[in-house]
């Protein structure tokens, strides 16, 4: 019976904090044994992550352990953006194959080249968590897009400060600065969510002319002359949305009758040329790609996290999740803390999750992982 839990502390003393929380995350599980745990800490314990590491460690025993620090924790229904925090996730998987791990970039004749990463044949998960300033999470992905498709990656970039301060992360007792951690996951059931946080506006269009990332046609019509006839058809609403925050969905997976959300791959714009009616994407787009443009906002954002959880849990039992979302999002976007550690507790019925806020989200879209932003990305476990 797979079983997960979560705990968190406020406490200001990292090794307390780790202690209290750790201790909650037991009380949950009542008694079972912990095959993988993850600490993630507040910047505030960010010198003495060990110290935390070490107490969850002395509490549950887990098999596996792997902690980080971030801009802010979740833990059960609640987020903690500022002030000391550890949150804990600990979870009992019978049955299934951990593989914890720390990978790091070095310099070859040939690029940038990464070591100490596993392979993933038989996975049916990786969790990543990577430092944005000293690892290449982007090419990474592409590159386990084309070598592993079928395993999904989810996690995040964890930001240590506010500063382009070092991550230290804490592998099974072992501190490591800079590059990723994480673990890979074999003969577990788990369900990933990606929310976009995005409503469609107007058509779909495809993209008739393109070179690299800009759009010079859709729908055989200049694409900046696409757009602006797609928002002067909008109700007066919608236009101040998309005023304040206006994005390309690139459909990945085409071959689909029709599209809805969780099939597009959201992207900024990132520039237009009146004069050659061009718009710059970020994102690389091919001829013969579906656009369609979308507006982000918290009302947006709200009803597609409940929409995409309730796709994907249907008919299921879930134990527990690992969350990943936005620094963009939590009070900042939705006016209310604690938004997307309540809806996916309640969608998971009370089941354990702990996570931390990002400064990029991992989670796969169209059957491929991508890094996002503005995003809530999960990993939830099935009891079967």
């Amino acid at each position: 019976m797979t079983r997960v839990a979560a705990g968190l502390s406020t406490a200001g003393e990292a090794h307390v904090g780790g202690r209290e929380a750790a201790l909650e995350a037991s009380s949950a599980l009542g008694g079972a044994s912990v095959d993988l745990a993850f600490a993630f800490l507040s910047p505030d314990h960010g010198r003495t992550g060990g110290d935390a590491a070490e107490a969850v460690d002395d509490v549950l025993a887990p098999t596996h352990l792997v902690a980080c620090v971030a801009q802010g924790v979740v833990g059960g229904t609640t987020e903690v953006e500022t002030g000391p925090a550890v949150s804990v996730w600990a979870a009992s998987l019978p049955g299934a194959d951990v593989e914890p791990f720390h990978a790091w970039a070095i310099d070859t004749d040939e690029g940038v080249g990464i070591v100490g990463f596993p392979e993933l044949d038989g996975a049916a998960l990786l969790t990543l968590l990577a430092d944005p300033y000293s690892f290449p999470t982007p090419p990474l992905l592409g590159r386990l897009n084309e070598e592993y498709p079928e395993v999904p990656v989810v996690g995040g970039l964890a930001v240590a400060g506010g500063t382009e301060e070092a991550q230290t992360f804490v592998v099974d007792g072992n501190e490591h600065e800079g590059g990723a951690a994480g673990a890979v996951l074999r003969h577990v059931a788990v369900r990933t969510v990606v929310s976009q946080g995005c409503a469609p506006i107007g058509r779909d269009a495809v993209v008739t002319n393109a070179e690299g990332n800009v759009v010079h046609e859709l729908a055989g019509a200049p694409a900046v002359e696409r757009l602006r006839d797609e928002l002067e058809a909008l109700p007066v609403e919608r236009r101040h949305q998309a005023a304040q925050g206006l994005l390309a969905g690139l459909v990945i997976d085409e071959n689909k009758p029709s599209y809805e959300r969780g099939d597009y791959l959201m992207r900024g714009l990132l520039g237009l040329d009146e004069e050659s009616g061009a718009l710059a994407v970020g994102e690389l787009v091919r001829v013969g790609q579906t656009l369609r443009f979308h507006v982000r906002d918290a009302a947006a954002a709200d009803e597609d996290l409940r929409e995409v959880l309730d796709g994907a849990l249907s008919g299921t039992t879930p134990a527990g999740a690992l969350l990943f979302t936005c620094n963009g999002r939590g009070r900042g976007m939705f006016g209310v803390a604690d938004h997307d550690a309540r809806a996916l507790t309640r969608a998971l019925d009370g089941g354990g999750v702990a996570g931390f806020f990002c400064g990029g989200e991992i989670g796969p879209v169209g059957g491929r992982s991508f890094l996002h932003g503005f995003t809530a990305t999960a990993a939830v476990f099935l009891d079967e």
